[in-house]
């Protein structure tokens, strides 16, 4: 009897060894597209990260209902199969020719998610990124692999700059797929190695072959000033749909927010978006860069512009009822004001920010008792408990921790809550570090954060001059972007897991490295020399 169930325990042990390995071995090849030593083996690397990712994804979900349901109908699995396939192959020959339409695509698909079932949950998806990202990684190969005469060919007909560039790692990137492999190591004791997989395969791995392409992609002035313009254009279609949605009373999707309206006193919106905060925070971010372009606009015209779309913007970031994008608003405002003026009115920032925040608190809750633990919890809507819950799991495993993407299965066990999806994170991006990877994953996180504030407020004293470089200035936007969205992570998690963060970086890196190039100019004809006479 003992031999059959050794026997029998085999196979999934061997199935368990298999996807571990798998789980490794997707963020090293992330790890190899930016360290690996020649083009080729970069190239190699971006292509098995891309290939092993999805095979994760279905291996470890193979006996979920999603699944079974693609298994159950191989005919319209094939179909799907073909039609991304079809998809990458297109973008990849598109984005080979016009590698600049890249930025381009991924600033239009950031904020599309498609809800889909996974497992026993469901997960809000990138699938449009995911299919930019692997057209762009088709293109970035085949490039580096099959063809590489026509990079110096391209870089000919665009005035000597290739259209792909590739840059020396820097400690941002090497900061951020430390924190990669790190997160696919812990995920080996994790007591919800599912979860991890699904980290690391929908979020981690890709987010990094997104990092590269946009790191490598030849930028222009041009080029950054309409990404930001398509940003701020879909930030208000976002708050149209936004408004329709307060004025019917009616959301497109959400059950738990169209939930949540029925028995509060107020209608939060959620526009396009899953979850009003992270709409929030998309505007939060808009309005950020729409205020840089306010504090250092050239012409009276600009100034108007950002002014009518900041009123329209805050208007629609009233609606979401999201405190913890109210409050990420002020701390990058409070970033900008510092870099305009004076460093201690980022300060006088996080203090006013405290303040509202305090006040906000008091007169919407002051009737509860808040030395009540419940009435605590009730007033953060339950994230008092969540984060009580992850200091308890970080203390009980101070080193090491419970595993990656373990803290909703432990939390839920530990609290003695039944329903899976009563947490799935802390809803702070710092606990659920702590509590799932500990000490050596906090460590890890600072190191991320170090290397990325070091690189964005590196050299910007001149921003306090009368007309500083617009290189310059658009710095100024990414790093207090970048602040308002890692305050946001305080209060609503999804730090790594937000595309936002990574293409943020990007753009630190690419500005922080040298000034972008203007809009290229059309070569002007000149006449050659005729050839001298050969007596022929």
């Amino acid at each position: 009897m003992g031999a059959d169930l050794a026997l029998a325990g085999t196979p999934l042990a061997v199935a368990a060894a298999v996807k571990g390995l798998g789980v490794i071995v997707a963020a090293l090849a992330a790890a190899g597209v930016f360290a690996l030593p020649t083009a080729r083996d970069r190239a190699v690397s971006a292509l098995v990260a891309l290939v092993l990712t999805p095979a994760l994804v279905i291996g470890e979900l193979w006996h979920s209902d999603q699944i079974r349901h693609l298994r159950d109908h191989p005919t319209r699995a094939a179909a799907a199969a073909v039609l991304a396939l079809l998809i990458v192959a297109v973008l990849a020959a598109v984005l080979r020719r016009r590698p600049a339409l890249l930025p381009l695509l991924v600033v239009v698909t950031l904020p599309v998610r498609i809800p889909i079932a996974t497992g026993q949950t469901s997960a809000n998806l990138l699938v449009p990124l995911y299919l930019v990202v692997a057209g762009g990684i088709a293109a970035y190969a085949l490039e580096q692999l099959w063809r590489p005469s026509r990079a110096a060919a391209a870089a000919l007909a665009n005035g000597g700059r290739a259209p792909w560039r590739e840059r020396p790692a820097g400690r941002v990137e090497l900061a951020l797929l430390a924190f990669v492999v790190l997160y696919a190591l812990q995920s080996l004791y994790s007591s919800d190695f599912e979860q991890a997989v699904k980290n690391v395969a929908f979020f981690y791995v890709p987010f990094a072959l997104l990092l590269k392409l946009l790191t490598t992609v030849q930028w222009s002035r041009r080029l950054a000033v309409q990404c930001f313009t398509v940003a701020a254009v879909l930030a208000l279609v976002f708050v149209g749909i936004g408004f329709v949605e307060y004025a019917t009373r009616h959301l497109l999707w959400n059950r738990k927010v169209i939930a949540s309206n029925e028995f509060e006193s107020y209608f939060r919106v959620n526009s396009l978006f899953f979850d009003p905060n992270i709409y929030g925070r998309f505007l939060a971010i808009v309005m950020v860069g729409l205020a840089t372009a306010l504090l250092w606009a050239r012409r009276s015209r600009d100034i108007l512009i950002a002014l009518a779309a900041l009123a329209v913007l805050w208007a629609g970031l009233i609606l979401t009822f999201s405190e913890t994008s109210f409050a990420s608003l002020l701390i990058g405002l409070a970033m900008l004001a510092a870099l305009r003026w004076n460093p201690r009115l980022f300060a006088y920032g996080l203090a006013a920010c405290a303040v509202v925040v305090g006040i906000a608190v008091a007169a919407g809750h002051s009737s509860l008792h808040l030395s009540s633990k419940q009435s605590l919890n009730t007033s953060s809507s339950g994230r008092a408990k969540l984060v009580r819950g992850g200091l308890s799991m970080f203390v009980h495993r101070p080193v090491w921790g419970f595993g990656s993407g373990s803290f909703g299965k432990v939390f839920r066990e530990r609290e003695r809550v039944g329903s899976p999806e009563a947490a799935t994170a802390s809803h702070t991006t710092l606990i659920t570090v702590a509590a799932e990877q500990g000490v050596i994953g906090l460590a890890a996180y600072a190191a991320v954060l170090l290397a990325a504030f070091r690189l964005l407020l590196a050299r910007l004293g001149p921003l306090r001059g009368r007309d500083p470089p617009r290189p310059l200035v658009w710095r100024a936007f990414v790093v207090a972007a970048f602040a308002a969205l890692i305050f946001h992570t305080l209060g609503y998690a999804a730090f790594l897991e937000d595309p936002i963060a990574w293409t943020l970086l990007a753009a630190g890196i690419v500005l922080g490295g040298e000034a972008l190039p203007a809009p290229e100019q059309p070569p002007r004809h000149t006449r050659e020399p005729e050839p001298a006479a050969t007596g022929v």
